[in-house]
């Protein structure tokens, strides 16, 4: 029997337990509390503020959802990539898989979540950390990008959803994608983690999708279930050039196979179509929505 339970409340009338056989860490950071406990469902986990942000037993689902797409359909032989926070090391992880990657620079505001991670979360990180492709920035994501002149292939926002008072409001604004947009190649693609499409609480996902709608050509919501999240999870595509509707699964697997990455946990080409395949009434709510955030009108992840 678990001594530890966390108690991540969805709703005022529904919760969800996980029990806590070992605490590996825990501490306080300038912008949260961490811990590292070990879940007898689901292993070990990173828990930020009291949520599960990553479980031993399904990271891989979340992780390759949020890279390989982008990375498979970007044209670049050479490509440039971008994280956007990723403490644990497991996107970067999932980028460096792609060997046409030269350099990924990851920038995470949390230096100490980044620390505790690299020492307590090796199977995550698996060494990409130490990567000679890899360049690691401690910064707020858009001041980087305001004072930066680079120019990315891709760029992935793997930040959590932004609550009254965090740092993260407005890096989840009009006014930010359209810095994201400047730093981006003429076929570069933007990916974001974008709350849960769980119909009940979809809201803050129809507005980022209707956000980069108002700035991107081409802009497709996907989704998977993250079992230790106990939601469908959901990430945003978009893109001026590339939509990643058009594509089959053969194709998808051909790529696949070419960049050597056929041996992937959870992301093929039939993965691909399942994902971008949404159900009626989920895309009836996205294509509805019209609401923008901006800088002086954020959207907040209000926890029900």
């Amino acid at each position: 029997m678990d001594a530890y339970w966390i108690i991540e409340k969805n709703h005022p009338s529904e919760i969800h337990w996980h029990g806590i056989s070992r605490f590996y860490y825990t501490g306080q950071s300038p912008f949260q509390k961490i811990d590292i406990i070990e879940s007898s469902f689901y292993g070990k986990c990173l828990v930020l503020d009291g949520r599960i942000q990553s479980s031993e037993k399904d990271e891989f689902i979340y992780h390759e959802a949020i890279v390989h797409p982008a990375l498979v359909l970007n044209p670049s032989k050479e490509k440039k990539v971008l994280i956007m926070g990723g403490a644990e090391g497991a996107t970067l992880r999932e980028v460096l898989r792609h060997k046409d990657v030269k350099e990924a620079v990851m920038v995470d505001i949390d230096g100490e979540v980044v620390r505790v991670s690299k020492e307590f979360l090796p199977e995550w990180h698996q060494g990409s950390f130490e990567d000679h492709r890899t360049k690691l920035i401690i910064d707020d994501a858009r001041a980087y990008l305001e004072r930066t002149e680079d120019q990315f292939d891709v760029i992935i926002s793997d930040l959590s959803e932004p609550m009254e008072g965090s740092p993260a409001v407005k890096l989840f604004t009009y006014e930010f994608y359209n810095i994201v947009k400047q730093h981006l190649k003429e076929d570069g693609i933007f990916v974001m983690q974008a709350g849960t499409t769980h119909h009940l609480k979809i809201y803050f996902h129809t507005v980022m999708n209707s956000t980069l709608r108002a700035i991107f050509k081409k802009v497709r919501s996907y989704q998977a279930y993250v079992p230790a999240y106990d939601f469908i999870w959901s990430f945003i595509f978009a893109s001026d050039k590339i939509d990643p509707k058009e594509y089959s699964e053969k194709e998808i697997d051909d790529i696949l196979k070419n960049k050597g990455l056929e041996g992937l946990k959870f992301y093929d080409g039939e993965t691909h179509k399942m994902m971008f395949s949404l159900p009626k009434n989920l895309r009836n709510i996205i294509e509805k929505e019209n609401r923008v955030a901006y800088d002086n009108a954020p959207l907040y992840a209000v926890e029900d």
